[in-house]
């Protein structure tokens, strides 16, 4: 999917397209689109989505050309649109995942100088808030995608560190007047209108953050939030692991894995599965295996997105009991656990 640039383009094309076409869809039909995609996909499509919501006729006909009739007929761009994008990424994501995505695309109510932290580099975001509260600290990690906030945490003293993530797992919403004093404090910049709080953090951002750290640094961290809370490490650990990270695994723990898996759950789990990760597990089964579950896959048709999601969390359980016991080992980030 090409990259989005601030603006619309010329004539839509690229994701401006795939977003109008996405936007016909109900939320059922959008959903199980967005289930396939990748999470940079789900963003940049999001992003995409909200910046089409008032397309013209005009631009639909130069974009999709026979398809303009029946866009006429079922869109809900420029109506409607906020509630369609948000049932759309809730039935696809889950509730949780949903709200981290679009805090980050939702188009804001008012101009946030925060938003230049996106454009700093870790070091300069470092000294910006090494003397600043942990708080602060938190908050800021926490608007910043997942990667660069690994790289500034790293940069920050290290006996703050934990503290971050803690806090980074347990952030409510933050109003508006403080983010007004942080862009304030940060940046110098002109402070907005009075609003709603901001939704940042939770343990999906923390554990996003962790993913990106060294792993010495990942264990001396997480040991340290285990001995303060040890449910808020648990959660944070579980989702340091999901369903897409056992292509990370090797064939040989992959393959002792899936054969403790009944096949009824398999194949309802990888229905909600990209085709590398597909291509993955079969290659750790016989043939003839791989090839009865991927007909069974083809043959069940529609699955409802909550029983995949259940059932992937069913192998992600099996693989975590096994790998405390020490039959197989994870592979990837999410590999050591409390």
């Amino acid at each position: 999917m090409p990259e989005i640039v601030p603006g619309r383009p010329e004539a839509l094309k690229g994701s401006a397209a795939a977003a109008v076409l996405l936007m016909l869809f109900n939320e059922d039909e959008a959903a199980q689109i967005l289930s396939r995609l990748e999470p940079d996909e789900v963003r940049q499509l999001g992003y995409a989505m909200y910046d089409v919501q008032d397309v013209d006729p005009e631009e639909v006909n130069e974009a999709l050309d026979h398809f303009v009739t029946k866009a006429k007929k079922r869109t809900t761009i420029g109506y409607g649109a906020t509630r369609h994008i948000r049932g759309a990424m809730t039935k696809a994501l889950g509730e949780e995942r949903a709200e981290t995505i679009l805090a980050r695309i939702t188009p804001p109510t008012r101009s946030t100088q925060l938003e230049m932290l996106k454009w700093m580099d870790a070091k300069e975001v470092a000294v910006l808030i090494e003397m600043e509260h942990p708080q602060i600290m938190a908050i800021v990690l926490a608007h910043l995608e997942a990667p660069v906030a690994a790289d500034v945490l790293q940069l920050l003293p290290s006996e703050y560190q934990e503290e971050i993530v803690y806090r980074i797992a347990t952030l409510g919403p933050v109003s508006n007047e403080a983010l007004e004093d942080l862009e304030q404090l940060l940046l110098r910049g002109p402070a907005g209108k009075q609003g709603a709080a901001s939704q940042r953090g939770g343990t999906i951002e923390a554990a996003a953050i962790m993913n990106n750290v060294r792993k010495d640094n990942e264990q001396r961290i997480m040991k340290a939030v285990a001995k303060r809370d040890k449910m808020i490490a648990q959660t944070i650990e579980e989702e340091m692991f999901v369903f897409d990270n056992l292509i990370d695994m090797d064939d040989k723990n992959l393959g002792t894995l899936m054969r403790t898996i009944d096949s009824t759950v398999l194949v309802v789990a990888l229905k909600g599965a990209n085709d590398m990760l597909k291509g993955k597990i079969f290659s750790c089964m016989s043939a003839r295996a791989a090839q009865a579950i991927a007909d069974e896959i083809e043959e069940r048709g529609p699955i409802r997105l909550a029983e995949v999601i259940e059932a992937q969390k069913l192998i992600i359980a099996t693989a975590r009991r096994m790998a405390d016991a020490g039959t197989i080992m994870l592979g990837g980030k999410g590999n050591d656990f409390v």
